[in-house]
Protein backbone atom coordinates (compact mmCIF):
# COMPACT_ATOMS: atom_id res chain seq x y z
CA UNK A 1 0.00 0.00 0.00
CA UNK A 2 1.15 3.46 -0.83
CA UNK A 3 0.87 6.33 2.23
CA UNK A 4 0.57 9.40 0.38
CA UNK A 5 0.54 13.01 2.63
CA UNK A 6 -1.08 15.95 0.65
CA UNK A 7 -0.89 14.00 -2.16
CA UNK A 8 2.88 12.84 -2.13
CA UNK A 9 4.04 9.68 -1.29
CA UNK A 10 5.16 9.18 1.99
CA UNK A 11 6.06 5.77 2.10
CA UNK A 12 4.94 1.97 1.50
CA UNK A 13 3.30 -0.78 3.69
CA UNK A 14 3.27 -4.05 3.26
CA UNK A 15 0.48 -6.57 4.87
CA UNK A 16 0.35 -10.35 4.92
CA UNK A 17 -1.81 -12.49 6.81
CA UNK A 18 0.32 -14.09 9.50
CA UNK A 19 1.05 -17.54 9.49
CA UNK A 20 -0.73 -19.69 12.11
CA UNK A 21 1.66 -21.28 14.57
CA UNK A 22 -0.25 -24.60 14.04
CA UNK A 23 0.10 -24.24 10.42
CA UNK A 24 3.81 -26.21 9.62
CA UNK A 25 2.66 -29.29 11.85
CA UNK A 26 -0.81 -28.91 10.20
CA UNK A 27 1.19 -29.07 6.69
CA UNK A 28 3.86 -31.36 8.04
CA UNK A 29 1.24 -34.22 9.13
CA UNK A 30 -1.14 -33.83 5.30
CA UNK A 31 2.20 -34.26 4.08
CA UNK A 32 2.80 -37.53 5.94
CA UNK A 33 -0.63 -38.83 4.73
CA UNK A 34 0.78 -38.51 0.99
CA UNK A 35 -1.16 -35.14 0.09
CA UNK A 36 -0.41 -32.75 -2.68
CA UNK A 37 -0.65 -29.41 -0.58
CA UNK A 38 -1.88 -26.43 -3.30
CA UNK A 39 -2.05 -22.49 -1.98
CA UNK A 40 -4.91 -21.40 -3.89
CA UNK A 41 -4.57 -17.28 -3.18
CA UNK A 42 -6.41 -14.26 -5.00
CA UNK A 43 -2.76 -12.39 -3.44
CA UNK A 44 -0.03 -11.36 -4.51
CA UNK A 45 2.51 -13.90 -6.26
CA UNK A 46 5.83 -13.12 -4.53
CA UNK A 47 3.77 -13.14 -1.05
CA UNK A 48 2.29 -15.79 -1.46
CA UNK A 49 5.82 -18.02 -3.09
CA UNK A 50 7.25 -16.70 0.11
CA UNK A 51 4.95 -18.02 2.69
CA UNK A 52 4.97 -21.46 0.93
CA UNK A 53 9.04 -21.82 0.56
CA UNK A 54 8.85 -21.29 4.58
CA UNK A 55 5.74 -23.75 4.72
CA UNK A 56 7.36 -25.97 2.27
CA UNK A 57 4.30 -25.73 0.28
CA UNK A 58 4.23 -28.01 -2.94
CA UNK A 59 2.22 -25.49 -5.75
CA UNK A 60 1.74 -21.82 -5.80
CA UNK A 61 -1.51 -20.78 -7.63
CA UNK A 62 -1.67 -17.05 -6.60
CA UNK A 63 -3.68 -13.71 -8.03
CA UNK A 64 -7.11 -15.61 -8.96
CA UNK A 65 -10.43 -14.25 -8.50
CA UNK A 66 -13.40 -16.13 -6.70
CA UNK A 67 -14.33 -17.77 -10.35
CA UNK A 68 -10.64 -18.95 -10.96
CA UNK A 69 -10.15 -20.78 -8.06
CA UNK A 70 -13.41 -22.85 -9.06
CA UNK A 71 -12.10 -23.36 -12.45
CA UNK A 72 -8.59 -24.78 -10.48
CA UNK A 73 -10.63 -27.30 -8.74
CA UNK A 74 -12.39 -28.20 -11.42
CA UNK A 75 -9.43 -28.62 -13.37
CA UNK A 76 -7.58 -30.73 -10.75
CA UNK A 77 -10.81 -33.41 -10.84
CA UNK A 78 -10.93 -33.41 -14.19
CA UNK A 79 -7.49 -35.16 -13.75
CA UNK A 80 -8.59 -37.22 -12.05
CA UNK A 81 -7.42 -36.01 -8.41
CA UNK A 82 -9.96 -36.10 -5.40
CA UNK A 83 -9.79 -32.37 -4.34
CA UNK A 84 -10.64 -31.07 -0.21
CA UNK A 85 -10.34 -27.43 -0.51
CA UNK A 86 -9.86 -25.29 2.89
CA UNK A 87 -10.88 -21.97 2.70
CA UNK A 88 -12.45 -18.95 5.19
CA UNK A 89 -13.73 -16.37 3.24
CA UNK A 90 -16.41 -15.34 0.75
CA UNK A 91 -14.00 -15.59 -2.10
CA UNK A 92 -13.01 -19.17 -1.52
CA UNK A 93 -17.16 -20.20 -1.52
CA UNK A 94 -17.30 -21.05 -5.27
CA UNK A 95 -13.87 -23.36 -4.37
CA UNK A 96 -15.39 -25.15 -1.70
CA UNK A 97 -18.86 -25.53 -3.34
CA UNK A 98 -17.34 -27.06 -6.04
CA UNK A 99 -14.43 -29.05 -4.18
CA UNK A 100 -15.23 -33.24 -3.35
CA UNK A 101 -14.82 -31.59 0.76
CA UNK A 102 -15.02 -28.30 1.23
CA UNK A 103 -13.37 -27.16 4.71
CA UNK A 104 -14.29 -24.31 6.06
CA UNK A 105 -12.45 -22.64 8.77
CA UNK A 106 -14.86 -21.81 11.72
CA UNK A 107 -12.75 -18.41 12.36
CA UNK A 108 -14.15 -17.89 8.51
CA UNK A 109 -17.24 -15.88 7.19
CA UNK A 110 -20.56 -17.27 7.28
CA UNK A 111 -20.52 -18.03 3.35
CA UNK A 112 -17.77 -19.93 3.35
CA UNK A 113 -18.96 -22.56 6.12
CA UNK A 114 -22.80 -22.57 4.05
CA UNK A 115 -20.75 -23.64 1.00
CA UNK A 116 -18.52 -26.45 2.51
CA UNK A 117 -19.24 -30.10 3.57
CA UNK A 118 -16.75 -29.65 6.89
CA UNK A 119 -16.42 -26.48 9.47
CA UNK A 120 -12.95 -26.27 11.73
CA UNK A 121 -14.86 -25.02 14.52
CA UNK A 122 -11.51 -23.74 16.02
CA UNK A 123 -9.55 -22.85 12.07
CA UNK A 124 -6.61 -25.18 12.76
CA UNK A 125 -6.03 -26.99 9.81
CA UNK A 126 -4.68 -29.65 12.03
CA UNK A 127 -8.71 -30.89 12.10
CA UNK A 128 -7.86 -31.68 8.46
CA UNK A 129 -5.92 -34.48 9.33
CA UNK A 130 -7.74 -35.50 12.11
CA UNK A 131 -11.14 -35.83 9.99
CA UNK A 132 -9.31 -37.92 7.37
CA UNK A 133 -8.69 -40.20 10.13
CA UNK A 134 -11.71 -40.58 11.57
CA UNK A 135 -13.25 -41.05 8.67
CA UNK A 136 -11.26 -43.82 7.14
CA UNK A 137 -11.99 -45.33 11.16
CA UNK A 138 -15.92 -44.87 10.81
CA UNK A 139 -15.62 -46.49 7.19
CA UNK A 140 -13.51 -49.46 8.66
CA UNK A 141 -16.05 -49.76 11.51
CA UNK A 142 -19.16 -49.51 9.00
CA UNK A 143 -17.22 -52.45 7.03
CA UNK A 144 -16.47 -54.62 10.56
CA UNK A 145 -20.28 -53.94 11.43
CA UNK A 146 -21.71 -55.21 8.15
CA UNK A 147 -20.05 -58.35 8.39
CA UNK A 148 -20.78 -59.18 11.89
CA UNK A 149 -24.27 -58.20 11.02
CA UNK A 150 -24.65 -60.69 8.33
CA UNK A 151 -22.59 -63.54 10.18
CA UNK A 152 -24.98 -63.26 13.38
CA UNK A 153 -28.43 -62.92 11.24
CA UNK A 154 -26.84 -64.95 7.98
CA UNK A 155 -26.34 -68.19 10.28
CA UNK A 156 -29.09 -67.80 12.79
CA UNK A 157 -31.99 -66.84 11.09
CA UNK A 158 -31.82 -70.22 8.55
CA UNK A 159 -31.12 -72.43 11.46
CA UNK A 160 -33.87 -71.52 13.11
CA UNK A 161 -36.13 -71.40 9.46
CA UNK A 162 -34.92 -74.87 9.12
CA UNK A 163 -35.64 -75.62 13.09
CA UNK A 164 -31.96 -76.22 13.68
CA UNK A 165 -32.49 -73.92 16.59
CA UNK A 166 -35.00 -72.50 18.70
CA UNK A 167 -36.42 -69.02 17.00
CA UNK A 168 -35.16 -67.28 20.79
CA UNK A 169 -31.85 -68.54 19.96
CA UNK A 170 -32.14 -66.82 16.49
CA UNK A 171 -33.77 -63.87 18.27
CA UNK A 172 -30.98 -63.59 20.88
CA UNK A 173 -28.36 -63.77 18.23
CA UNK A 174 -29.59 -60.82 16.20
CA UNK A 175 -29.51 -59.00 19.85
CA UNK A 176 -25.94 -59.95 19.90
CA UNK A 177 -25.55 -58.37 16.62
CA UNK A 178 -26.72 -55.39 17.54
CA UNK A 179 -25.21 -55.09 20.59
CA UNK A 180 -21.94 -56.09 18.81
CA UNK A 181 -22.09 -53.41 16.30
CA UNK A 182 -22.72 -51.09 19.25
CA UNK A 183 -19.70 -51.76 21.06
CA UNK A 184 -17.46 -51.97 17.76
CA UNK A 185 -18.75 -48.81 17.04
CA UNK A 186 -17.57 -47.23 20.50
CA UNK A 187 -14.25 -48.22 20.09
CA UNK A 188 -14.10 -45.11 17.30
CA UNK A 189 -14.00 -43.34 21.02
CA UNK A 190 -11.00 -44.62 22.02
CA UNK A 191 -9.08 -43.96 18.29
CA UNK A 192 -5.95 -41.92 18.78
CA UNK A 193 -6.46 -39.27 15.96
Amino acid sequence: MIVAINSQVAGLLGVADPIKSTMPEALEQLHAEGLRVIMLTGGSRTTAEAGARKLGIDEVIAEVLPEQKSEVVARLQREGRRVAMAGDGINDAPALARADVGIAMGTGTDVAMESAAVTLVKGDLRGIVRARRLSRATSKSIRQNLFLAFVYNGISVPLAAFGMISPMWASAAMSLSSVSVIVNSLRLRGQKL
